[in-house]
């Protein structure tokens, strides 16, 4: 599913950072616990240890399953000119971080249907290694319990990959389903801010459809596929919560990047800013930001940008060395700072403060700083300008 994410970092994967949320934690434990409980139905005989073995091994193998759905989506992005900077597995699955709207109708289709095709594809593919792999060590007349190890992780694999595919074309914004419905809508309408209203209000009833169904199950009801009881319909009801926010969520970020793009940053950025000279000490700084909403300082050599100094790193300095201590010796250097210029795109900066987790940027022309643009800055002419998007 495109959108953004953060977490730890696993490294990366064609230039595409994979992270993992805390959250991932709670479902692979969830899963791992389902396959520990099904395993035995395929082979009765092995011990509870080698059972919970295989389990792990399934889930490891399922999550890779859905980072090949996620990398499927970031590098179709890519091959179609999109900067992809991350990919996080969470509660829900996985979220690729693309980092700005697809430009046209069918390069939305394409990046959306790639990720449900393969794991439709991968669950294919695992249900004919489960026959092969069955074939080649017991006889086909004989009874389940001379299934192998692999034949059963495969044969788990297989639906469960068919599923989330099958899942991810429900016509629910921002699912895949939703993201393919957008794009013929918008193809229809040339207006992909319609179009994501209208593909969020069909995300949005779907939500409250599987709240409602979650609801029905947890107190009794059946549904077919779905089941009944309790554990199931919190679950079937914390899904269609997800779906409900994330499609007000997508619909919202549309809203923001319509009211931004083509506004350069000088129209944001605040130009009398305090700064503070490499050499001055720390103690002073301090005293700087004792008279100063800001939380980071520009650090100059002349009128030089030589880095950027915040709150956090004066905390990192014991308070009987801030006398001694030189700004430039804890600031984050010039070349390790993401910059705007002047004329960049207003959109493109919010998304970037959003990606990098910064609240602000220093802008420079030439070398020299010439403003600051803060998130705080960008979320004001958002609201003055919110009843204009609404029209």
């Amino acid at each position: 599913m495109p959108g953004m994410g953060g977490g730890i970092s696993l490294g990366k994967i064609f230039g595409i950072e994979i992270r993992i949320d805390w959250s991932w934690l709670l479902i692979f434990l969830l899963i791992t616990w389902n396959v520990y409980v099904v395993l035995p139905q395929l082979n009765n005989t092995w011990s509870r240890g080698f059972t919970l073995i295989l389990a792990i091994i399934a889930s490891i193998l399922f999550f890779l399953s859905v980072l090949a759905h996620e990398l499927a989506h970031s590098l179709m992005a890519k091959a179609r000119g999109i900067n992809v900077s991350s990919i996080t597995l969470f509660l829900f699955g996985g979220v690729s971080n693309i980092t700005r709207e697809p430009p046209t109708p069918g390069v939305e289709f394409a990046i959306a249907i790639v990720g449900p095709l393969t794991s439709i594809v991968l669950g294919i593919i695992f249900i004919v290694l489960a026959n092969v792999s069955y074939a080649a060590v017991a006889h086909p007349l004989r009874d389940l319990h001379q299934i192998g190890p692999a034949t059963a992780i495969f044969l788990w694999l297989g639906p469960v990959n068919l599923i989330l595919g099958v899942f991810n074309l429900v016509p629910g914004f921002p699912l895949d389903g939703g993201r393919v419905l957008r794009s013929a809508l918008w193809a229809a309408t040339d207006n992909l801010k319609k179009a994501t209203r209208w593909a969020s209000w069909v995300g949005d009833a779907i939500g409250w459809l599987f709240i409602v169904m979650g609801v029905y199950m947890v107190f009794g009801g059946s549904i077919p596929f779905f089941g009944t009881g309790l554990i199931g319909g919190l679950w079937i009801a914390f899904i269609g919560w997800f779906l409900h926010n994330a499609a007000q969520a997508s619909y919202q970020q549309v809203v923001i990047t319509d009211i931004l793009k083509g506004v350069p940053v000088t129209r944001i950025m605040r130009t009398n800013v305090p700064t503070v000279p490499e050499d001055a000490h720390v103690g002073q700084l301090v005293d700087l930001m004792m008279h100063s909403d800001e939380h980071s300082f520009p650090v100059m050599r002349g009128d030089e940008l030589v880095g950027l100094i915040a709150l956090d790193d004066v905390r990192r300095v014991p308070r009987d060395e801030w006398e001694t201590t030189p700004v430039r010796q804890i600031m984050t250097p010039v070349d390790k700072l993401a910059v705007a210029s002047p004329r960049e795109d207003a959109n493109d900066v919010f998304t970037e403060l959003a990606t990098k987790d910064v609240n602000q940027l220093p802008v420079v022309q030439d070398g020299k700083l010439v403003g600051m643009v803060r998130r705080g800055d960008l979320m004001r002419f958002l609201q003055l300008h919110q009843e204009g998007a609404r029209a």
